[in-house]
């Protein structure tokens, strides 16, 4: 009989575990019910997208979710030399209307002579 009593005991002290878990987990739910909505109410005050944020935290951004449409998106800081024109750096010998700023892609005719090793025969001397 000692038996049946204790796998008894067993039984109530393993639903009670359970019961136990269960409390657990819905008082911290609410817990974090509260602070995602605290979250995503400063996130949407301050512009912030939930991919600003998941990149944050380390994680990878993934498809559209509910939270990125709570907060608008958040505009890129501009660097001081966006939109400002820079002077030619280079000039095709063999057509002086193109250049290049040494910025961005190369064109064709840099290319081909960074590839002949002649692309500082093409640099504009500041005095031109």
């Amino acid at each position: 009989m000692a038996r049946t009593s204790t796998l008894t005991q067993l039984e109530k002290i393993r639903a009670a575990r359970i019961k136990l878990e269960k409390e657990e987990q819905r008082l911290m739910s609410r817990g974090h019910d509260k602070a995602l909505a605290q979250i995503v109410q400063i996130a949407h005050s301050a512009g912030i997208t939930a991919d600003q944020i998941t990149a944050a935290l380390g994680g990878k951004a993934k498809g559209k979710s509910a939270a990125k449409s709570i907060a608008a998106k958040a505009p890129k800081a501009k660097r001081a030399t966006a939109g400002k024109k820079v002077a030619p750096k280079y000039r095709d010998p063999a057509n002086a209307a193109n250049t290049w700023t040494g910025r961005g892609r190369m064109p064709q005719w840099v290319q081909a002579l960074h590839a002949a090793g002649t692309l500082a025969s093409a640099e504009i001397k500041a005095a031109e």
